[in-house]
């Protein structure tokens, strides 16, 4: 027996006269490339699980990845016996939270106007015409929300609301590193626009897997943090890395060279596969790492609307804060890091099929999980990572400081051994003293007071599926009554709903930002007395 070679968890017939590369395709596995298979392109990117001793050396074509990465088409299988392992940078969909709109979204919005419209055969973008199409057809928009561990994309008609498809995958940018400032770090070292085209690749690909024809496209809107929408736009993030963490166009700003963050593009010059005369446009950012997702979310709760104090926590790798009311918000983005997105966490994935998401430990110690798709358990994501310390905590099987009683380790499952550790603990104590304490210099910066507090809105994917009560026992969500709770989803999908079919809403919310404070945590003499305090797993009274 020879080497077994397995992709994307399909086994492949293995040939060592060939490629990952040339395989995957024999197998209909779709790998991007657009260099001819020479190394060149770098997009190709594929991450090793298990028997990379079993591969042969690499290229000079992959100096810049580490050992759980190569090129696809630089990667061949010597001779020998055993098993080698490998994903594509795409893994599959995720939990996918479908939104509060219903299933047309013209009905829920008070002023549908969609930049790109159709009168019989004629295409108008902001009413100049652009193109010709069958009467009888459609026009389409795309609303992407580019997250750092999760994609999310909506298909819509513009013309009538009507939502087509949703779809989610993870980022494929993992390769180089798990958090923006790992991806700024990559993107610097390594010129030459690589991740932009690893991104846009994957993001091609499932457009065309879309149930439209590209040329039916005619607009795409992106709500992403600074970083994520920079490097899809191809500016260079660089700036975002250094204090005080800004994107070129908020410098441009500054100097006057410009009246908004937002940006814009065309489908030659991102190399999309959509309507040759298509937009893609990307919401403006706010300040610092607050970016257009939090923008996005703030369409979504309808901030013009809010004259009582609320708060608006968007949970993710950068958990951003906003706390105020229409007339003064205050805005922070809180450094916590992939933890409870799985990043460096032993056990941890992303909200993938397999993924342990609900997890309830008895008095007498028996685990009971509850798993996405049902099936076998591959891991631990966000939400059972909270369920998981709050039942170790409620058991006093952990204490408040995150150590275990007798044992380094907790088992959850034996066969495949999922585990948590002091070592992820700490991890996630830190992801969580970090949220908790940009809430509070938020809170403090405002001047309202917690009981002020109309309602707090907890965005993103992860937040939509977390329980209030064991996230506010261990200290990540702040203590307010449940009725006061409201877990929104994906605000970030929805606000880029809302932006692709409201003109008018995305031309309000672009001079809205410009207004709102942002506080930078790493200079406010209160945070890191927050941040320690933070990082113990008891309720914030």
């Amino acid at each position: 027996m020879g080497i077994e070679l397995h992709i994307n968890g399909k086994i492949i017939d293995n040939d060592t006269s060939s490629s990952i590369f040339e395989l995957s395709n024999k197998a209909s596995i779709r790998i991007p490339s657009s260099c001819n298979k020479s190394g060149k392109c770098k997009e190709c990117v594929i991450e090793i699980e298990q028997g990379a001793h079993l591969l042969a050396a690499t290229t000079q074509y992959e100096a810049h990845l580490n050992d759980n990465f190569r090129l696809a088409c630089q990667c061949y299988i010597n001779e020998g016996k055993g098993a080698v392992s490998c994903h594509t940078l795409q893994r599959g969909s995720f939990k996918i939270e479908t939104g509060t709109f219903h299933s047309k979204a013209k009905n829920d919005l008070d002023c549908f106007d969609p930049v790109v419209t159709k009168n019989n055969s004629e295409v108008f973008l902001e009413g100049s015409y652009i193109a010709t199409v069958a009467t009888d057809s459609s026009i389409y928009g795309i609303a992407i929300d580019l997250g750092t561990t999760t994609i999310v994309m909506r298909l819509i008609n513009l013309e009538d609301g009507e939502f087509i498809s949703t779809s989610s995958f993870e980022n494929p940018l993992r390769f180089a590193g798990s958090d923006v400032m790992s991806r700024i770090q990559y993107n610097t070292e390594n010129k030459g626009n690589d991740l932009q085209r690893v991104l846009v690749r994957y993001i091609s690909l499932e457009i065309e897997k879309l149930p439209v024809l590209g040329n039916e496209i005619f607009e795409i809107v992106v709500a992403a943090n600074p970083t994520m929408r920079d490097l899809f736009f191809g500016i260079d993030v660089y700036s975002i890395g250094q204090m005080p963490y800004k994107s070129l166009t908020e410098i441009e700003l500054e100097k006057g060279e410009r009246d908004f963050t937002d940006v814009f593009s065309t489908p030659k010059k991102i190399k999309l596969p959509i309507h040759p005369k298509a937009r893609i446009y990307g919401l403006p950012l706010i300040s610092g790492h607050v970016g257009a997702d939090t923008a996005a979310c703030l369409l979504a709760i309808n901030i013009f609307e809010s004259n009582s104090p609320v708060v608006l926590m968007d949970i993710g790798t950068n958990t951003e804060i906003i706390i105020g009311t229409k007339d003064c918000l205050i805005a922070a983005s809180c450094p916590a890091g992939p933890a409870f997105e799985g990043g460096g966490v032993d056990c941890g994935v992303p909200g993938i099929d397999g993924a342990i998401e609900k997890i309830n430990i008895s008095q007498e110690g028996t685990v009971y999980l509850q798993v996405i798709g049902s099936g076998r358990p591959v891991g631990i994501c966000g939400s059972g990572l909270i369920d998981v310390l709050s039942e170790l905590l409620k058991n006093n099987l952990m204490d408040s400081f995150g150590l275990f009683n007798d044992k380094g380790a907790f088992v959850l499952n034996e066969d495949p051994l999922i585990y948590i550790s002091e070592k992820d603990v700490n991890e996630l104590a830190q992801a969580k003293g970090a949220t908790i304490a940009g809430f509070n210099v938020a809170l403090k910066k405002s001047g309202i007071m917690l009981s002020e507090i109309s309602v707090c809105y907890v965005a993103g994917g992860f937040g939509r599926y977390i329980d209030i009560e064991k996230s506010q026992n261990i200290g990540f969500l702040p203590l307010l009554p449940k009725n006061k709770m409201n877990q929104i989803g994906n605000g970030t999908i929805e606000g880029a709903t809302i932006a692709l079919l409201s003109q008018s809403k995305r031309s309000k919310l672009r001079n809205f930002v410009k207004e709102i404070n942002h506080v930078n945590l790493e200079i406010d003499p209160h945070f890191f007395d927050y941040f320690v305090d933070g990082c113990q797993f008891r309720k914030q009274e």
